[in-house]
């Protein structure tokens, strides 16, 4: 095998938020190896899916967002995956970025964005308040097997992922089963957060198990408001594409710059809203607080009849209509007639009179004196109208903390797939730029791949970074280590010649033989690193030899020895 960095090659097994973030090209190179994966190829194949054969990319993405839904859970049990030490991660990380750099953009290493975060205690929502010592969790990121594996584990009735989980996989499924090219899709990291544009029909953002439209991400609901928190709090840390990426550390950019440019531009068309009737109501739902400052006014045969504003978003709760849009008549209609007035509420803006205002004036909240103006037509109606002018330019205008462009752009080559080749012509495709290209390359390590792989980064990764399975077994003897494993079912998570790791065993209580016995390895490594381990691979046949003799049975039809001598792994086929 040619010469590899083996803390790199190994991440791609691993896929912790910490190594994503200073080995950016795995990002990719997930999202690839979900594309080669078999799992969502078979999605193309139920029924829902089937009726929209010959539909635009916009009604299966619809789709596709209720079946995630159904099929996912978000996972945020940061111990899924077990500890490791925050020093050993910074000695190890330390050539490729300082550690002071790592502090400022990553979460695990007491990253906690601006001011909103400390003020929602933000740290503490996502659990990561208890890890204030040494000890920080591993971060991992699942591909979709994995994901799908968590139906096997306490607690979960089906798969489940982390953000950077879901968002490959809604990327992945979004080119195979929307026929969305790839050109179209921008993965979007933050040190919290991954989502990603989706650019069609004015924009889509995923977030988590759900599709965000424009309109939806302007709506002034809770869901849209918790969408927007990274974007709007975070600095962007990676953006990447098919033509490759970019780092907001790094000076050195692969992605394509017009790509990056085009992207740019897209992204804040979409996070662009006029100041208009309905965005006032979106505003006004989103902050509560303001209601009282505003009523709305219908015709009732010829005579003008009031409602509180609060009163009418109230009923949005249990309505199919909403405030302000083309709904808007429908919602007073389910508004009970005890809750009309037939007189104007004092000292309440009306808002038939304010949009009225809105089409004749146009005021430019999108500058300074265009919020004074405003400012001082709403101050005889609100206490603080500078402060009510000021919260609503913020909710209409986003600035992303992107990376800036004025990096040292490396020409690379593209991924260069489309959704109308086969799984098997994308999987060769990718093999034959695996020399020129490093994210292809790290796809297929990703896709644990092991018989076009180098099974060394696999082993120290196995090795290294496995704490899961060892803390399971801490109580047991080796023998009951050893029968706890052979009671397993012995089916591995991944089809064909592609493994899974220690942790992934002991998390979802399956494996093939070899994937046991590289386990059980792990679990003897631990207690005793001087002991010498010996793995033997004969097709059917798998052996671990140390203080003794351990046997398991294999589908997977590979000839291995694997040494394990303290941090050395060699393999001789």
């Amino acid at each position: 095998m040619k010469e590899i960095d083996l803390e790199k090659y190994s991440s791609a097994f691993t896929l912790a938020d910490m190594e994503i973030f200073v080995f950016p090209e795995l990002m990719y190179s997930l999202l690839l190896a979900n594309i080669m994966s078999p799992v969502i190829w078979s999605w193309r194949e139920d029924k829902s899916f089937k009726k929209l054969e010959g539909k635009d990319p916009y009604k299966k993405l619809m789709r596709l967002r209720q079946f995630i839904m159904d099929e996912f859970e978000f996972n945020l049990d940061l111990e899924t995956w077990g500890v490791t030490d925050k020093n050993a991660e910074i000695e190890r990380f330390k050539k490729y970025i300082p550690a002071e750099q790592i502090a400022q953009s990553n979460a695990l290493f007491g990253y906690e964005g601006d001011k909103y975060y400390y003020d929602v205690d933000i740290r503490k929502h996502f659990g990561l308040d208890k890890y204030t010592t040494d000890t920080i969790p591993y971060w991992k990121t699942e591909t979709v097997e994995a994901m799908n594996a968590f139906k096997y584990k306490k607690g979960y009735k089906t798969g489940a992922g982390e953000c950077v989980s879901l968002s490959t996989l809604y990327g992945a499924a979004a080119f195979i089963v929307c026929g969305i090219p790839l050109e179209d899709i921008y993965m979007v990291l933050t040190p919290l957060h991954s989502q990603n544009f989706i650019d069609i029909n004015g924009g889509i953002i995923t977030n988590n198990r759900r599709m965000v439209t424009k309109a939806m991400w302007f709506n002034g609901t809770e869901t849209s408001d918790k969408a927007q928190r990274a974007l709007r709090n975070e600095q962007i840390t990676i953006v990447a594409h098919n033509s490759g990426l970019i780092h907001c550390m790094y000076n050195d950019a692969t992605i394509d710059k017009n790509a990056y440019e085009k992207f740019i531009g897209r992204l804040n068309d979409y996070l662009y809203y006029p100041l208009e009737p309905l965005s006032v109501a979106n505003f006004l739902r989103s902050k509560g607080q303001y209601q009282k400052h505003f009523q709305f006014c219908r015709d009732c045969r010829g005579n003008a009849q009031f409602v509180r504003a609060e009163k009418l978003f109230s009923y949005e709760h249990d309505s199919n209509f909403r405030v302000c849009d083309n709904t808007h008549e429908k919602l007073l209609a389910e508004v009970h007639e005890e809750d009309f007035s037939n007189h104007e509420y004092p000292k309440r803006i009306r808002c038939d009179q304010f949009k009225e205002y809105l089409g004749k004036n146009k005021p430019d909240i999108y500058t300074e004196q265009g919020r004074i103006e405003l400012a001082k037509v709403l101050q005889d109606y609100i206490p603080d109208s500078e402060k009510f002018v000021d919260e609503l330019y913020h909710f209409l205008h986003i600035e992303p903390k992107l990376p800036g462009n004025d990096r040292n752009y490396i020409p690379s080559e593209p991924i260069k797939i489309t959704p109308d080749m086969s799984r098997e012509d994308i999987i060769d495709y990718l093999k034959s730029i695996r020399d020129k290209n490093i994210t292809a390359d790290l796809a297929f390590y990703a896709y644990r791949d092991m018989a076009n792989c180098d099974w060394q980064p696999f082993m120290k990764s196995a090795m290294e970074r496995s704490p899961v399975s060892i803390e399971k077994t801490k109580d047991k003897s080796m023998d009951d280590c050893y029968q706890w494993l052979l009671s397993m079912p012995n089916d591995s998570i991944y089809d064909n010649q592609r493994l899974a790791q220690p942790d992934e065993v002991a998390n979802y209580t399956r494996g093939d033989g070899i994937e046991k016995a590289i386990t059980l390895s792990n679990i003897i490594h631990k207690r005793n690193p001087q002991q010498q381990i010996e793995i033997y691979i004969n097709n059917d046949n798998v052996s671990v030899r140390a203080d003794k003799t351990y046997e398991f049975k294999s589908s997977k039809g590979f000839e291995k020895k694997i040494t394990i001598n303290e941090d050395k792994y060699r393999i001789f086929s």
